[in-house]
Protein backbone atom coordinates (compact mmCIF):
# COMPACT_ATOMS: atom_id res chain seq x y z
CA UNK A 1 0.00 0.00 0.00
CA UNK A 2 1.14 3.53 -0.70
CA UNK A 3 1.18 6.40 1.73
CA UNK A 4 -1.94 7.29 3.72
CA UNK A 5 -2.86 10.97 3.89
CA UNK A 6 -4.75 13.22 6.31
CA UNK A 7 -8.51 13.04 5.61
CA UNK A 8 -8.11 10.28 3.00
CA UNK A 9 -11.39 8.40 2.53
CA UNK A 10 -10.66 5.83 -0.20
CA UNK A 11 -9.27 3.42 2.36
CA UNK A 12 -10.38 0.24 4.12
CA UNK A 13 -8.79 -1.25 7.22
CA UNK A 14 -9.23 -5.04 7.32
CA UNK A 15 -8.40 -6.92 10.50
CA UNK A 16 -8.18 -10.65 11.18
CA UNK A 17 -8.57 -11.98 14.71
CA UNK A 18 -8.34 -15.74 14.02
CA UNK A 19 -11.27 -16.37 16.41
CA UNK A 20 -14.95 -16.87 15.69
CA UNK A 21 -16.67 -13.49 16.04
CA UNK A 22 -20.21 -14.66 15.24
CA UNK A 23 -22.57 -12.48 17.27
CA UNK A 24 -19.74 -10.28 18.50
CA UNK A 25 -19.24 -6.54 18.08
CA UNK A 26 -15.98 -5.79 16.29
CA UNK A 27 -14.16 -2.49 16.48
CA UNK A 28 -11.00 -0.89 15.20
CA UNK A 29 -9.60 0.75 18.28
CA UNK A 30 -7.05 3.49 17.70
CA UNK A 31 -4.73 5.95 19.38
CA UNK A 32 -4.19 9.05 17.26
CA UNK A 33 -1.02 11.19 17.26
CA UNK A 34 -2.59 13.50 19.87
CA UNK A 35 -2.98 10.55 22.28
CA UNK A 36 -6.76 10.23 21.97
CA UNK A 37 -8.01 6.62 22.18
CA UNK A 38 -11.35 5.84 20.50
CA UNK A 39 -13.05 3.25 18.27
CA UNK A 40 -14.59 2.83 14.84
CA UNK A 41 -17.29 0.15 14.42
CA UNK A 42 -16.27 -2.66 12.11
CA UNK A 43 -18.31 -4.77 9.71
CA UNK A 44 -17.80 -8.54 9.93
CA UNK A 45 -16.93 -10.10 6.58
CA UNK A 46 -16.04 -13.65 7.76
CA UNK A 47 -17.23 -14.51 11.27
CA UNK A 48 -15.60 -17.98 11.34
CA UNK A 49 -12.08 -16.63 10.84
CA UNK A 50 -12.69 -13.34 12.63
CA UNK A 51 -12.25 -11.02 9.66
CA UNK A 52 -13.83 -7.58 9.79
CA UNK A 53 -13.24 -4.20 8.18
CA UNK A 54 -13.79 -0.50 8.55
CA UNK A 55 -14.16 1.93 5.63
CA UNK A 56 -12.51 5.21 6.56
CA UNK A 57 -14.85 8.22 6.56
CA UNK A 58 -14.20 11.91 6.06
CA UNK A 59 -12.44 13.38 9.09
CA UNK A 60 -11.38 10.04 10.62
CA UNK A 61 -7.68 10.48 9.84
CA UNK A 62 -7.59 14.12 10.90
CA UNK A 63 -3.97 14.41 12.03
CA UNK A 64 -0.60 13.59 10.49
CA UNK A 65 1.70 11.31 12.47
CA UNK A 66 1.78 7.80 13.93
CA UNK A 67 -1.59 6.13 14.45
CA UNK A 68 -1.83 2.89 16.44
CA UNK A 69 -4.68 0.58 15.37
CA UNK A 70 -5.83 -2.73 16.85
CA UNK A 71 -8.79 -5.09 16.78
CA UNK A 72 -11.16 -4.96 19.74
CA UNK A 73 -13.89 -7.61 19.96
CA UNK A 74 -16.78 -7.68 22.44
CA UNK A 75 -18.46 -11.07 22.59
CA UNK A 76 -22.17 -11.67 23.34
CA UNK A 77 -21.38 -12.57 26.98
CA UNK A 78 -19.67 -9.12 27.27
CA UNK A 79 -16.17 -10.56 27.52
CA UNK A 80 -13.72 -8.74 25.29
CA UNK A 81 -10.43 -9.31 23.54
CA UNK A 82 -8.03 -6.64 22.28
CA UNK A 83 -5.62 -7.46 19.48
CA UNK A 84 -2.01 -6.43 19.01
CA UNK A 85 -1.51 -2.87 17.79
CA UNK A 86 -0.14 -1.95 14.38
CA UNK A 87 1.30 1.46 13.59
CA UNK A 88 0.55 3.40 10.44
CA UNK A 89 2.03 6.71 9.39
CA UNK A 90 -0.41 9.34 8.16
CA UNK A 91 1.12 12.10 6.03
CA UNK A 92 0.18 15.66 5.12
CA UNK A 93 -0.84 15.80 1.46
CA UNK A 94 2.01 16.98 -0.76
CA UNK A 95 4.77 15.71 1.52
Amino acid sequence: MGKIYVNQTALRFELTTDVDVDGASCYVKYKDPDGTIATWSGTISDADTGVFYYDVEDGDLHTAGDWHLWAYVVFPDLTFAPGEPNTIQVYEEGK
